[in-house]
């Protein structure tokens, strides 16, 4: 090598060139050694002090004795008892006063959320919404009696499923069973159209023909004035809520084929503290959405 030193750093150069570039053999930086030296004694301090270094069968226990899987336990068996009294307290309380309590509801909100993602979100979606066929769950528009005890009910024994005390409800295909002509359909879809005042653009003539119609054939179930009978399962068709679509074309397909909407029952998969808690937690995205204001 030769013994040359660089004019501008006065640092020794290795002898290597490329186009006039000379390689200088710099001294790594005492910042450099330093950390070096903070992470070799940290390192050997936790090897002492923690579980760390793998043996034969087994590996050292650290001065400390600390133990992830003991402390796991821990944290279990202190979870798992404040839950048994969590559960304890929905069990013996009314909702009116679960609401009340702002702590029960803090718990509660928490533990619904993770029972709702788990078991109802793949329908209903993450936020409750729902989907075109399956209904949001916090817009205060519920069908099968939308008091906690009634939601509460239809969690339990589901709608059109196989449970012995399901919910039943059916809407009748009026067009493929040759109850009502296409005319006839697409009058009463102007008629209820009209109702929920979706479209201002409607024929009066289709509109009071609709009107005819309607009554002929569907306010035995949606009643005279088309606002359903939540309690039997039976939707109000004078508001904005569509479960399957409210253009001419969803509800044509509507009528024409018929509905039949379907929820499992969950009475063998959640115990009844669990379902009310997912009663409560959608009772709180409710009141949540009607002080932002939505619907």
């Amino acid at each position: 090598m030769k013994d040359e030193r660089d004019p501008h750093t006065g640092h020794k150069t290795t002898g290597h060139e490329w186009n006039g570039i000379k390689e200088l053999n710099t001294r790594i930086p005492y910042a450099v050694w330093i950390f070096i030296v903070i992470t070799h004694v940290f390192a050997l301090g936790y090897w002492v002090l923690m579980p760390a270094f793998p043996l034969v069968t087994t590996y050292t226990k650290g001065l400390l004795g600390y133990d992830d899987k003991k402390q796991v336990a821990v944290a279990l068996q202190q979870d798992a008892e404040r839950h048994a009294g969590l559960l304890e307290e929905i069990n013996s309380y009314s909702y009116d006063r679960l609401a009340a309590d702002s702590d029960l509801m803090h718990a509660v909100q928490k533990r619904g959320k993770v029972l709702f993602i788990d078991n109802c979100s793949a329908c209903h979606g993450r936020d409750a919404r729902g989907q075109s066929g399956f209904p949001s769950l916090i817009d205060g528009d519920s069908l099968w009696d939308g008091t906690p005890q009634g939601m509460w009910e239809t969690v339990r024994v589901g709608i059109n499923s196989d449970h012995p005390d399901s919910r039943k409800s059916q809407m009748l295909a009026f067009g493929s069973d040759e109850m009502l002509q296409s005319v006839d359909i697409d009058s009463v879809i102007e008629y209820v159209r009209s109702l929920a005042k979706i479209d201002a653009q409607l024929n009066p003539k289709a509109v009071a023909k609709g009107q005819k119609v309607f009554a002929a054939n569907c306010a035995a179930c949606h009643g005279e004035t088309a606002k359903g009978d939540p309690k039997q399962g039976v939707p109000n068709l004078a508001d904005s809520v569509w479960l399957y679509g409210g253009e001419a074309k969803d509800i044509y397909t509507t009528v024409w084929h018929g509905r039949i909407g379907r929820m499992p029952a969950w009475e063998d998969r959640l115990t009844p503290e669990q379902r009310k808690i997912l009663v409560l937690y959608l009772l709180g995205k409710q009141q949540e959405e009607l002080a932002n204001g939505k619907k």
